[in-house]
């Protein structure tokens, strides 16, 4: 490290760090001062100058005392395990990060240098002490030095006796391998078979870990328990204070004062059959305007949700904490209490209801003209489903629909066909991502499991919503008020190049460059459309998508190829959209209870809150929804089914059933007779001397060996396959590496779309 002149005394913060960014690696307080001539009169100054750079975030200290600047980790770190990977890689972030942007990744590598009993007893949920070595620019390897002790987290799971009467706790959890042994003491009224909560106990160093019975759920039996583990497991809230509960009773409809009143206007409300808030509502017409022939003028009124929920108030501490609404089979954990969600904010028919709305004018081509938004009060005419919109529209309307197919639902669907120019125009990712419905019967049991199918219905108040979206960010944006975007960022480098080689094995060709845009991927998903691989490739494409989120910072929605979006058509279950109404509110003029502006400076961490809380509720649901299709499937262990596989990994194959879409496990053991490496390339297991392949988007005959509903497992067993491409033979003197398997308790994968996550 080369000296650096600098005039006599201390160097200034910048010349530090310059410094620093020009010496990656090694560099502390004893090598800053020998680089700048610093003499021990100089060094408690450095030290008070370094500590003022690390308070104000520009340079990060690690436990060697080296420094490192905001954007880098330090060479050894603090790191929380967050998940497992879908290669049964532990992937981590830092405990602590004062960079821009998202905390870099760090991956820990089962097969690599990192010896395995390095890392048998570390998990998700684990905090380490991990060398660190960096691998691009966002990404890390990292290699566990220690994991660290800390107080373990209550424990999800169901209580049992042996057969000589030792109790037992088998948690619900599947990244939790291991029981619990429960004293005759500990136990409380818990009964075999029940869904308790244990505290694990310290002071046993051998055998298993003991716990106490702490609380019990109920029987596990019972279907509605299946929810109740999803929600306890990831620490869902399910009760409002009772200053939040006393505030909605007192609630009271709310007058016409100076509202707009649209209560003349015909809107309707169309929602899936079994909604449990409605919170949108539409109506278009032909505009009347000479300058805009063939153009329309339409509506999107959307609950006044930000009248009930005033800031700082008991309600909005209680719906900031739960951040969305978390949808299950047979229940709904709400953000706002019933007597908002189910009635006062639900746009009922026939009933005055507060609204914020917004009038969109389009041309002939769908492009929007302008907008303007009001508060008003409107008269639901009529709550209609998706099916019976659809069925009026293809002349088969009921009782409900005909008295709106003429005045109200052909119009809007001419309104959506001009909209829908501008769509096709604009070009959005257009991935076919089916959904499953779950059938919840009298009973609480899955009745069936079907396919969600799509209608024309679903797409005309998607495009509505959207636009109503766009609007609200441009309004913001054209007001200076702040804004929660919700934020899709294009793909990552790394997943553009992984993706990119996988279809070139299927002679898929994806454009190159920087320059990726939704048309691209569009292109090779309609090339795909009819051929054996359209599954497969709409799936590649999706998961090589990022996960959209909140940002008070605009970086546009990549999925939906749109500049400006924010949420603000769901304030009922997203509390991103109560801080858009609020300042539409604010920035309009239209009320007192606007944002204040004490909130402005804090949308930053609120946007970081409310992603978490969408994950976690994603994550709640995906969860529930296995266990509720592992017990439909308990009664069906031994048949056989139609499927083909949706994940590649070390440990074995993930696949989805055809005919239920119900995810499941075929671990690597039971593959037969030989001994299979995983070819990451063409994301495949290829037997070592037999070279059969199983390779992603293959279609299987398997056997259903397992079905465990209170963890959601499902395990199946090959038994017969279509197809059974051999794998070219390799080179003679190639020695390909080898990755020993290894056994897993992964979470099978599902995929779960609906309007609220858009």
């Amino acid at each position: 490290m080369a000296k650096k002149k600098v005039a006599a005394g201390l160097p200034s913060k910048q010349d530090i760090l310059n410094y620093i960014a020009e010496n990656p690696g090694k560099v502390g307080k004893r090598e800053i001062a020998k680089a700048f001539g610093l003499g021990p009169e100089l060094r408690i100054a450095l030290k008070g100058l370094l500590r003022a750079l690390k308070a104000e975030g520009d340079i990060t200290q690690s436990h060697g005392k080296r420094i490192t600047p905001k954007d880098e980790l330090p060479e050894v770190c603090l790191i929380d395990i967050v998940k497992l990977g879908r290669d049964g890689d532990l992937l981590g972030r830092p405990v602590e990060w004062t960079g821009e942007g998202e905390a870099p990744r760090i991956m820990f590598e089962v097969g690599g240098k990192q010896r395995r009993r390095e890392l048998a007893d570390v998990g998700v949920g684990d905090r380490v002490l991990a060398r660190l070595s960096r691998t691009g620019k966002t990404r890390y390897v990292g290699r566990v030095m220690k994991r660290l002790e800390k107080e373990e987290q209550p424990v999800l799971g169901v209580f049992t006796l042996t057969e000589n009467g030792e109790g037992r706790l088998q948690p619900t959890d599947k990244k939790v391998r291991h029981e619990y042994v429960i004293a005759p003491e500990h136990r409380g009224d818990a009964k075999p078979g029940e869904i308790v909560v244990a505290q694990p106990m310290q002071g046993r160093r051998f055998g298993l870990k003991t716990a106490k019975i702490t609380e019990v759920i109920g029987s596990s039996t019972d279907p509605r328990a299946l929810s109740l583990i999803a929600i306890h497991t990831l620490g869902i809230p399910t009760r409002f204070s009772d200053a939040a509960l006393e505030q909605a009773k007192k609630a009271k409809a709310v007058g016409l004062g100076k509202r707009d009143d649209l209560r003349d206007i015909p809107l309707i409300t169309i929602d899936p059959e079994d909604a449990r808030d409605h919170d949108d509502a539409v109506f278009a017409e032909p505009d009347d305007d000479p300058k805009n022939p063939g153009g329309w003028h339409a509506i999107v009124a959307i609950a006044d949700v930000a009248h009930y929920v005033q800031p700082g108030s008991a309600l909005d501490h209680d719906a900031r904490q739960r951040g969305n609404s978390t949808y299950f089979p047979d229940r709904v954990v709400p953000m706002l209490p019933e007597a908002l969600s189910a009635d006062l904010c639900s746009l009922v028919e026939h009933k005055d209801r507060a609204c914020m709305a917004v009038h969109l004018w389009f041309d002939a081509e769908g492009n929007k003209l302008r907008h303007k938004f009001v508060r008003g009060l409107m008269r639901c005419a009529a709550g209609l489903n998706y099916g019976q919109v659809q069925r009026a529209i293809d002349g088969e309307p009921d009782e409900t629909s005909l008295p709106f197919l003429e005045p109200v639902l052909k119009p809007l669907y001419a309104c959506h066909a001009a909209v829908n120019k501008a769509r096709a125009a604009r070009q959005p990712l257009a991935i076919n991502a089916p959904e499953r419905r779950v059938l919840i019967g009298k009973d609480g049991h899955i009745a069936a499991i079907k396919p969600r199918e799509h209608m024309l219905s679903h797409q005309v108040i998607e495009d509505f919503m959207i636009a109503a979206n766009v609007a609200a960010a441009e309004e913001l944006e054209k007001r200076k008020q702040p804004c929660m975007y919700r934020v899709h960022e294009q793909p990552s480098d790394e997943k553009i190049d992984s993706l990119r080689k996988f279809l070139a094995t299927l002679d898929y060709r994806l454009a190159q460059g920087q320059g990726l845009r939704p048309m691209h991927f569009n292109a090779i998903l309609e090339a795909a459309k009819g051929s054996e691989h359209e599954r497969l490739i709409n799936e590649v494409v999706l998961r090589s998508q990022m996960q959209a989120t909140y940002s008070p910072d605009n970086r546009g929605h990549f999925g939906l190829n749109l500049n400006k979006y924010a949420h603000f058509t769901s304030p009922i279950r997203r509390y991103a959209d109560v801080l858009v109404h609020r300042a539409l509110i604010r920035g309009l003029g239209l009320g007192e209870d606007g944002l204040p502006p004490e909130d402005d400076e804090h949308f930053e961490g609120i946007a970081e809150h409310i992603s978490l809380t969408e994950r976690r509720s994603m994550q709640a649901e995906r969860d529930a929804l296995n266990r509720f299709v592992a017990a439909f499937m308990a009664d069906h262990v031994g048949a056989e089914f139609e499927s083909r596989i949706t994940g590649v990994t070390r440990f074995g194959l993930f696949v989805e059933l055809d005919e239920t879409g119900a995810d499941g496990f075929v671990p690597i053991s039971t593959l037969g007779d030989d001994y299979y490496e995983h070819d990451e390339a063409h994301r495949a297991l290829v037997g070592k001397r037999t070279r059969k392949r199983y390779r992603l988007g293959d279609s299987l005959t398997v056997l259903l060996a397992e079905a465990t509903p209170v963890t959601g497992g499902l395990r199946f067993e090959i038994v017969g396959r279509s197809g059974g491409e051999q794998c070219p033979r390799r080179p003679q003197g190639h020695k390909p590496k080898i990755v020993p398997p290894k056994p897993t308790n992964r979470a099978p994968w599902s995929k779960h779309r609906s309007k609220k996550r858009r």
